[in-house]
């Protein structure tokens, strides 16, 4: 299958990066190269780039992509979360930026034999870094039902998780539950018609749930910004792209939380915390796409962009 997907936010983000020549960044998630290779063309002859991403396939075709700015990029098959050790490894202390696009890629949602998509048949799968042992098969057929209760509750925000989960128990007491077309034919037969006829396809929660569990998407982010600022250089940028609440909601807090100068309780006369600001949040309010972007890419349509600066 061709590799093809769409870079959210692309101006947006690499003019958030305030990307200066000679400078070291990082793309945390290179994905389809989009992003990395506008940062490259910034970068001047002294810059230099890091290629992040645990899916093998998308980093085969960065390096294809990114051929010509080769010089100046390395690339690391492993996951952002290592941020602190991909670093070390490459002689790297200080850096200038860090963008992160969360969330799947379209060529993974398009290419039905990972398993990502709710509207294509495939073995349940949903691996980013198909080197990783748990998979969607285990988490639908292995996790305890208060355990799987909780995932899609927490994770896709799905009000029907309580029933959802019964039928998929009752589902898997019969039979292993194996592929993505038999979970969507249990999701709707557990969320009552009358639910299904407005808002979005009835298995969207759900996916996301499993997704986000089988990748600990939500348990890696908030470290990795405090990882990004600690080895930042003074008004070096961090660019995040968000696609739901969950994500949002962690990096708009640890934005929050690193920009403070103190975290004493008020009654206190004198801090004693030692904590010391070490980000300014440059935007306000996230940075959303263009109706042109939406229309021509319909999956932006949920995308946020944050960005913060080390000071």
């Amino acid at each position: 299958m061709e590799f093809s997907h769409e870079s959210v936010l692309l101006e947006e983000s690499i003019e958030g990066l305030k990307i200066i020549k000679g400078g070291i960044y990082v793309d945390g998630t290179t994905g389809g190269g989009g992003h990395s290779i506008e940062i490259a063309k910034r970068l001047g002859d002294s810059g230099s780039l890091i290629c992040i991403d645990q899916d093998k396939e998308a980093l085969a075709h960065a390096k294809v992509r990114l051929a010509e700015h080769k010089e100046k990029i390395k690339f690391a098959h492993d996951n952002f979360y290592d941020l602190k050790n991909i670093l070390n490894k490459n002689g790297i202390e200080r850096i200038s930026g860090l963008l992160l696009d969360l969330g799947v890629s379209s060529y993974q949602l398009d290419n039905k034999d990972r398993g990502f998509s709710y509207m294509q048949d495939a073995p349940l799968d949903m691996r980013m870094d198909d080197s990783k042992m748990l998979s969607a098969y285990e988490v639908v057929n292995q996790y305890e039902k208060g355990k799987l209760k909780k995932v899609i509750k927490e994770f896709g925000e799905e009000n029907w998780a309580a029933r959802i989960v019964e039928f998929i128990e009752k589902e898997r007491q019969i039979k292993a539950i194996e592929t993505t077309g038999e979970l969507v034919e249990i999701i709707k037969k557990a969320i009552p018609l009358k639910a299904r006829r407005d808002g979005p396809h009835p298995a969207k929660r759900t996916f996301q749930a499993i997704r986000i569990e089988v990748n600990n998407e939500l348990g890696i982010i908030e470290r990795t910004i405090e990882d990004a600022v600690s080895c930042m250089n003074k008004n070096g940028r961090i660019c995040i792209i968000t696609f739901h609440s969950l994500e949002d909601r962690i990096v708009k807090n640890t934005f929050k939380y690193l920009q403070k100068d103190c975290i004493c309780p008020p009654e206190l006369p004198v801090c004693k915390c030692d904590k010391r600001r070490e980000i300014k949040i440059i935007t306000r309010k996230p940075i959303v796409p263009s109706e042109k972007e939406i229309e021509k890419n319909p999956r932006a349509r949920s995308a946020k962009l944050r960005i913060a600066e080390r000071v």
